[in-house]
């Protein structure tokens, strides 16, 4: 009987001990769901190693973590400024940091674009593999939050690490897992910064296009007009693409460009009432007014929901005729 009960003593004890491990995986699997799939499925389109050490080394003062990776970043892109110059722009001494919407709206002063990376692990890797150092946010506090900036600009699928630039390291190894344990609490928050003329490889249309309308309200018509170009070659059917195109352009007074873009937008989009308008607006512009009267005669729907800038435009058109007789 003693013997019996000494079987069943030590398969209880086994049994609870795998009952206890099998609940700490699955705790680890919920805290950490992106790098158990980085583990069964490492993304095909990128590599195994990167390391990307022409990326800057600015060592971050206390609190001051976010103009030094906004430093590192932005220089990779070929912005030539310090952290000490990024200071005014980006510190709130209230608050003793940097906030994400000044992170983003900074460099987008500079005429770089500032781009939000989708909350997904396999982006920031395929960003870095890409060329693109990672500007993300941590909350690296043991007991309480403690926010901080750091720039992700290399990994290793081997060993499971990844490297960053951060605080006073100028070479910070972490493993995955606790990467993302300290990523997760800001929402996997993450961001690249590029010329206007270069996506980030993981950019979809809508979210490019968004991040160029932050651009524009920078005020760099050039640095817009180019980041819209690129958009149109990754995406030549895009619409919004060549509005944004051509209004940009008219803004900088290429008309014959502008009107050349709409054009051949029109021919792929011959229903648009917008491109329409556009074309009218800006051959009347160059003073070729009979013919934008014949543009606009295309869009003379009255439930169009932009009937009203086509009755303006119209009598833009027809006013220039009167004065100056076509």
């Amino acid at each position: 009987m003693q013997a019996r009960q000494a079987i069943l003593l030590r398969w209880a004890r086994r049994f609870t001990l795998w009952t206890a491990v099998l609940l700490l995986v699955s705790g680890c699997t919920t805290l950490i769901p992106q790098t158990v799939g980085l583990r069964t499925s490492w993304p095909a389109d990128v590599p195994r190693q990167v390391e990307l050490t022409q990326v800057p080394f600015y060592p971050q003062d206390e609190y001051q973590c976010g103009p030094a990776a906004l430093a590192m970043t932005m220089n990779t892109s070929g912005a030539r400024v310090t952290p000490e110059a990024l200071v005014p722009e980006v510190w709130l001494p209230a608050r003793k940091g940097s906030l994400q919407l000044e992170m983003l709206a900074t460099p987008r002063r500079h005429g770089l674009v500032s781009y939000r990376l989708a909350p997904r692990y396999a982006d920031l890797l395929r960003e870095v593999g890409a060329g693109n150092p990672v500007l993300v946010l941590q909350d690296v506090g043991m007991v309480l939050p403690q926010w901080h900036y750091a720039v992700v600009n290399g990994f290793d699928y081997e060993t499971g690490t990844l490297f960053l630039r951060s605080g006073l390291e100028k070479r910070q190894e972490m493993p995955f897992s606790y990467f993302e344990r300290t990523w997760l609490p800001g929402g996997y928050w993450a961001m690249v910064v590029t010329p206007p003329d270069r996506i980030p490889v993981t950019a979809t249309e809508e979210r490019w296009l968004e991040a160029l309308l932050g651009l524009a309200r920078g005020g760099n018509v050039q640095a817009t007009v180019r980041g819209y170009r690129a958009a149109l070659a990754r995406w030549p059917d895009s619409l919004p693409a060549a509005v944004g195109l051509a209004n940009h352009l008219h803004a900088s007074g290429a008309l014959a460009e502008a009107a050349t873009v709409l054009r051949t937008a029109l021919q792929k989009n011959p229903e648009s009432v917008i491109l329409v308008n556009n074309l009218a607006q800006t051959l009347s512009d160059q003073g070729n007014n009979r013919e934008a009267l014949a543009v606009i005669d295309r869009a003379a729907d009255p439930q169009s929901p932009f009937a009203s800038e086509v009755r303006a435009t119209r009598q833009l058109i027809e006013e220039r005729l009167r004065s100056k007789g076509g």
